[in-house]
């Protein structure tokens, strides 16, 4: 599949009066410039010049299509005008589309530039989407009178272009202080969309702001700014992201070492997927329940039914440190931040805080009347949360390096796991029973809780969208009945889902799709694969602990 076949495009009877053959550069060239480029025919602020007009001339008469090493010239030409273009060289820029007679823009993009940087937001849509004729014939008119719009391909999130083109028009109806029309659109446009629910609670906590405080609030500065300026950019990068996901969806064992390009076939290599044992580590006193790689890569803590922690030099698989100052098994193990401190959580009741590179204990965490059986760092490293069995201190969070308890959740029920949003702004905590928990990270509070149908050691793994709520993904196969499994994404851009199973064996899915990739033989048999971790600086590798006491 080729990147013109992924990007969207306008129709072919809607180009520059020339109707292209396309080899997939043509329509990536055409969009990446109708959204974040501001010189052809606009100014770059929220400018009222004329769509019909592009800077680039195309005065001279346009030679037969031919080819260069296989591409379309003209397509190249474009792509070649819109880099110079992009990388500040307008008058290189200019000159090449002088000699050529290739513009860069179709009628229908500069329609729809001008229709973002004058506000008009019907019209824009109406460009972006299409709409359904009146009758009669009437309506809106692109040279053609063509009502589809751009065409975009299967699985394009086109509820999230609509929810970035309909938030710039709600704070513009804000800041002109039309607070009906304001919320109109919030309850009627925005929230059908079903985006991010933290984001439409933060955007209608902004009825109440002044205009000042309302662009300090939304980081935007405002209609007369460059804000509609920076939503074509933003509109640009979110299809730019959109593309290369569609590629990536599409490639059954997606795992480079680089970023897919937008501009050929995208396929990955099954001999380059980690589908065989390298190595087999056999330390472990007992069973592994609990693994996590550093996140540069360079070390493997493990812990399980043994009171001992294990570090690994990941370069060559020896031991770096030993941990022994606990006295019963440890359940859980993570990585700070910055990876130079791990924190450990035991059946002993306690939390240790340990320095990575001396293996010291700095800090013990013995407020808990129960085994410890979870732990999550903020994204700063400047604290941490615990989670335990017991009564009175079951979800903690923690100061670091005072050790002092800022904050004690008042819950009821025992916690299992949690873990931390990468950007701070929750934490989700999921209790021993059917329970999954979502609090305000920022503010303690309980924003909402899921209740599910079965305790979390069913035979489906669930994907979960914060901001919706919803379930995303359900992911089959593995056999999980009794045991806590501990499942990870993985790959290079965390495309996949990789859970062990009490079958001894390893299940790999695609995350986008959901489909079952690879079935591995993992440990020996009988007895369960307990936990799996994917190394965060090295995509070809992942490691697993079980039963038979074995990382491999």
């Amino acid at each position: 599949m080729t990147a013109q076949e992924m990007h969207y495009h306008p129709d072919d009877s809607i180009q520059n009066g020339l109707k292209h053959t396309s080899n997939g550069v043509q329509h990536l060239t055409q969009q990446k410039s109708s959204f974040s480029n501001g010189t052809n025919g606009h100014n770059a602020s929220n400018g009222t010049t004329s769509p019909q007009k592009n800077s680039f001339s195309s005065s001279m008469a346009r030679s037969p299509p031919n080819t260069f090493y296989g591409h379309d010239r003209e397509e190249v030409t474009r792509l070649i005008i819109q880099a110079l273009d992009d990388l500040g060289y307008h008058g290189a820029a200019n000159k090449l589309s002088q000699e050529s007679g290739f513009e860069v823009e179709s009628p229908v993009v500069a329609h729809f530039r001008h229709a973002v940087l004058q506000g008009d937001w019907a019209q824009a849509e109406t460009l972006l989407f299409g709409s359904e004729p009146p009758d009669g014939g009437g309506g809106v008119s692109i040279h053609n009178g063509d009502h589809r719009g751009l065409r975009f391909v299967d699985g394009v999130d086109q509820n999230q272009l609509r929810f970035q083109l309909r938030t710039q028009k709600y704070l513009e109806l804000l800041e002109s202080k039309d607070l009906g029309h304001a919320l109109m659109v919030l309850r009627q446009e925005l929230t059908p969309l079903k985006q991010d629910r933290g984001q439409l609670q933060h955007l209608s906590s902004m009825l109440v702001n002044t205009p000042d405080g309302l662009k300090k609030e939304a980081r935007w500065d405002g209609a007369t700014g460059q804000s509609r300026q920076l939503l074509l950019q933003d509109l640009s990068t979110t299809l730019m992201d959109q593309v290369k996901q569609h590629q990536i969806s599409h490639c059954t064992y997606h795992n480079p070492s680089a970023p897919p390009s937008l501009f050929a076939d995208h396929l990955c290599d099954r001999d380059q997927f980690p589908l065989r044992t390298i190595l087999e580590l056999g330390e472990n006193a007992g069973e592994v329940w609990a693994m996590e790689f550093s996140h540069d890569g360079r070390r493997l803590a493990t812990c399980g039914q043994a009171t001992d922690v294990l570090i690994y030099d990941t370069s060559v698989f020896q031991e770096l440190y030993r941990l022994t100052d606990h006295t019963d098994h440890v359940a859980y193990v993570a990585w700070s931040p910055d990876d130079t401190n791990l924190i450990t959580c035991s059946f002993d009741k306690t939390a240790r805080i340990w320095d990575a590179e001396s293996g010291q204990c700095i800090m013990k965490i013995d407020h808990h009347n129960e085994a410890v059986t979870t732990a999550a760092w903020s994204p700063d490293g400047k604290s941490f949360i615990t989670g335990s069995l017991n009564g009175s201190h079951r979800l903690c969070l923690w100061s670091l390096p005072t050790g002092q308890q800022l904050h004690n959740w008042p819950v009821d029920y025992r916690v299992q796991d949690c873990a931390i949003t990468p950007d701070g702004r929750h934490l989700v905590a999921i209790s021993s029973e059917c329970q999954i928990v979502v609090y305000n990270f920022e503010t303690y509070e309980e924003e909402y809780s899921i209740l599910l149908k079965s305790r979390m050691t069913c035979i489906t793994i669930q994907l979960i969208e914060i901001g919706t709520r919803d379930c995303v993904r359900r992911f089959e196969g593995q056999l999980q009945g009794e045991y806590v499994i501990r499942s990870c994404f993985g790959g290079a851009d965390e495309n996949l889902v990789i859970s062990g199973s009490e079958d001894s064996r390893i299940y790999i899915w695609h995350k986008t799709t959901g489909s079952l990739i690879e079935t591995l033989d993992g440990h020996q048999t009988p007895g369960c694969v307990n936990v799996v971790a994917w190394n965060p600086a090295h995509p070809c590798m992942f490691a697993s602990g079980g039963d038979d006491r074995k990382i491999r």
